[in-house]
């Protein structure tokens, strides 16, 4: 039990720092969970070459990560047990009365370094989950029987949906269901739902024309996003809207293939890649659709940013992506891979723009910071209670 005369003790630990939900998530608990009822701090390590890093966004809120920097996304035997020795002696160090991990890599280590550093309690988050769609059969299997290795060394595994923690306990078997608990994202929306539809500005510092319709992808290039899909998709667009034009935001491995199938496509005057974004909000504005074509995802954050700026949104119907958009009410569904299917939902959303302010409200009610650093207080006292 925490000594009620100090702030209960928080290591979050997550792989790396790079762009995309579960980085924000992260670096707004450990802001938002401190002095004088919480101490925090984030344990992260480096980010790969290909990727965006986005440790800028943990230290514009006041938090400076202590960096292990083989704590990365690769798993490695020799440099995972010196990063499972170095996080067991921070551990200790440190004394935190919650380790909380999340994402794989970081969940695997960092669990197994709290289990053995006897941390009073430990937590993890799935943003999503690798048993699909990511590696092959038999590194799939090795990740299986470490999560439900590391599941057992967990006091309370969180989900963001309901759908992802059904999947895991009774899919995938990953811990007994009443492990789970089901916590959405917490999000600061306040700039995406105060920027003015249209705004300009983004069209205008890439050159784009103020009048044509706009649609954007928004995310890592990576195979899992399947930017190829959105490519062919634009390709059957602009057969129906010949003006429409489609922006590339993000970066990584896949961007040369990608770069090749759209000059292949004959689509270069119509494609403009704007490299990393640090200010998404002028983004969503000018947009007239957001895509996510994915194979798989958990909670894109991309989607909940874009609602809450109110930018229409068409999507694979993947992962934790149909319960985000309550079935379809909230956003246009599409089944994965369906080039047709993504194009015609598309060209029906540029043709006849849906009311998005149902949708905007929700966001900024369901996915809010403060919300979610309310629930976990709550669950953290609740487990410490109980220890």
């Amino acid at each position: 039990m925490v000594q009620p005369h100090r702030p209960i003790r928080v290591m979050r630990i997550i792989a790396r720092l790079n762009i995309g939900g579960p980085a924000i998530h992260v670096s707004l608990l450990t802001a938002k969970l401190s002095p004088p009822e919480f101490e925090s701090v984030l344990v992260c390590g480096n980010i790969g070459p290909d990727e965006g890093d986005m440790s800028y966004y943990a230290r514009g809120l006041g938090v400076t990560p202590v960096v292990i920097p083989a704590l990365g996304r690769e798993l490695h035997l020799l440099r995972d047990l010196a990063t499972l020795w170095t996080l067991y002696r921070l551990i200790r160090r440190w004394r935190p009365d919650v380790v909380h991990t999340h994402t794989a890599k970081a969940g695997f280590v960092g669990r197994l370094a709290a289990w053995l550093a006897g941390a009073p309690v430990i937590v993890h988050t799935f943003h999503g989950h690798v048993l699909h769609g990511y590696f092959g059969p038999a590194r799939t299997r090795l990740f299986l029987l470490l999560e439900r290795l590391t599941g057992r060394m967990a006091d309370a595994i969180i989900t963001l949906t309901d759908s992802l923690r059904d999947e895991l306990a009774d899919v995938y078997h990953v811990a007994p269901r009443e492990k789970f608990r089901v916590l959405g994202l917490g999000l600061d929306l306040a700039p995406f739902a105060a920027t003015p539809r249209r705004s300009g500005a983004f069209r205008a510092a890439w050159g784009l024309p103020a009048d044509a319709p706009l649609v954007g992808i928004v995310g890592r290039l990576v195979p899992i996003k399947n930017h190829a899909l959105f490519v062919d998709a634009a390709a059957q667009v602009r057969q129906a809207v010949p003006e429409a034009r489609f922006v590339i935001v993000g970066d990584g491995e896949t961007r040369a293939a990608v770069e090749a199938q759209i000059a292949r496509l004959g689509l270069s005057n119509a494609v403009t890649f704007t490299g990393w974004q640090r200010d998404l909000a002028p983004v969503y504005s000018d947009l007239d659709a957001l895509v996510i074509s994915s194979n798989n995802e958990g909670t894109p954050v991309a989607v909940i940013e874009a609602l809450a700026g109110g930018c229409p949104v068409v999507a694979t119907a993947v992962g934790g992506v149909p319960a985000l958009l309550e079935d379809g009410a909230l956003g246009a569904l599409v089944p994965p891979g369906d080039a047709a299917a993504l194009a015609s939902a598309i060209v029906a959303t540029l043709r006849t723009p849906p009311d998005t302010r149902r949708a905007q409200a929700l966001m900024l009610e369901r996915y809010s910071i403060d919300r979610l650093a309310r629930d976990l207080a709550a669950l953290y006292r609740d487990l410490l209670a109980r220890r």
